[in-house]
């Protein structure tokens, strides 16, 4: 059961993902309680993460479970870095790809999707994730968090290989639009 405190309304759409809770009532605590987006900055670093439990515990997170307390370690710290108003929109391939002028015609993009491409566990793709979330945040790129979430909550089995491949295609996509565009210019 998902007790919030007294002082914070948050807007729960019935059909709302717990993925989708999260991310909403940590953007509106984060804007207006200094101490909890401080505490939470800190969720994505194994010796300080412990000060991120009571949030984690709220939404009835198991906190013995590396597979779904670090997920939302992650995107609870990227979310208090960042302090968004609002979700973001961009799928996590565009938002790397976004990061850099390039955009996925970037080297350094291109390697940090490889880096995160070849993960094979959830605590390795967040381990990789962490400095990539902070360099979206220095850049202003604000990534779908509860898109991200539920992806990393998932990333197991067989669903890491679709996981990774939209991830890809997210990324590339710009160069999918952009010929999409170039063949319409031909043909008109």
């Amino acid at each position: 059961m998902i007790q919030f405190p007294s002082n914070i309304a948050v807007s729960t759409p019935e059909k709302m993902s717990m993925a989708g809770m999260f991310v909403s009532y940590v953007m509106e605590r984060i804007q207006k309680e200094n101490s909890f987006s401080a505490r939470l900055k800190r969720a994505d670093n194994l010796a300080t993460e412990y000060q991120s439990w009571e949030l984690l515990a709220s939404f009835s997170v198991d906190l013995e479970n590396d597979c779904e307390r670090i997920p939302y370690c992650t995107v609870g710290a990227a979310l208090a870095r960042t302090q968004p108003k609002e979700n973001g929109t961009l799928p996590l391939g565009a938002a790397i790809a976004a990061c850099f002028r390039e955009g996925y015609q970037s080297e350094q993009a291109k390697v940090r999707l490889r880096s995160l491409l070849a993960c094979t566990s959830i605590k390795e793709s967040c381990h990789i994730l962490r400095p990539l979330l902070m360099l979206m945040a220095s850049r202003g790129v604000t990534p779908d968090f509860v898109q991200l979430l539920e992806q990393l909550l998932e990333f197991s089995g067989e669903s890491q290989v679709k996981i990774r491949a939209c991830w890809a295609k997210t990324f590339y996509r710009q160069s999918i639009d952009d010929s999409d565009r170039i063949t319409e210019k031909v043909h008109d």
